[in-house]
């Protein structure tokens, strides 16, 4: 088991292990592998804590249905799953700036935080705009062969490139 502390992993063996687990998702579920939805959801469970059982009746969320299923508890497991990997392999260090950011905009907490949630909200509502994340296109979609996610996969590369690029003011 002296793998599971090595700080990083083959690409190959992670490759093939999200192949599996995809398989086994089609095989017992019937669904593909996807995290985007469980956060649509979450908004609407805390927004049903405060407004009642009329959230519940929102077009979107009667689609999506406000439960907590296998998708709730696969985003809880990759939480779960990376704290565990980055404790077993002694890597795992709590900060509030990562390296690479405090090197191009400095040491700003509240900076950091605020380009955070600007991000996250872009990258939520490019999810729901495209009907899927990285891992609802770039995994289950692409390996079903479906055109519109080898796009939005293709898409998520190209603009992460540019993005870090732009960033990181090492455009050429």
């Amino acid at each position: 088991m002296e793998f599971l502390s090595q700080v990083r992993w083959s690409p190959y063996v992670v490759g093939a292990g999200i192949g599996i687990l995809s398989w086994f998702t089609f095989l017992i579920s019937n669904k593909p592998i996807a995290c985007s939805t469980t956060f649509a959801k979450s908004s609407g469970i805390i927004e049903k804590l405060f407004r009642g059982e009329m959230v519940s009746k929102k077009p979107y969320y009667e689609k999506i249905k406000l439960d907590i299923d296998w998708q709730f508890m696969l985003v809880i497991g990759i939480v779960l799953g990376s704290f565990l990997s980055a404790s077993l392999s002694g890597s795992f260090e709590a900060k509030w700036v990562p390296d690479i950011w405090a090197g191009a905009y400095g040491t700003n907490p509240l900076l950091r935080t605020a380009a955070a949630i600007i991000g996250g909200i872009f990258l939520g509502f490019g999810a729901r705009w495209a009907d899927g994340c990285t891992s609802g296109h770039g995994i289950s979609g692409t390996m079903q062969l479906t055109l519109s996610s080898w796009i939005s996969a293709i898409s998520f590369f190209v603009g992460g490139i540019i993005m870090a690029q732009l960033l990181f003011r090492v455009l050429v």
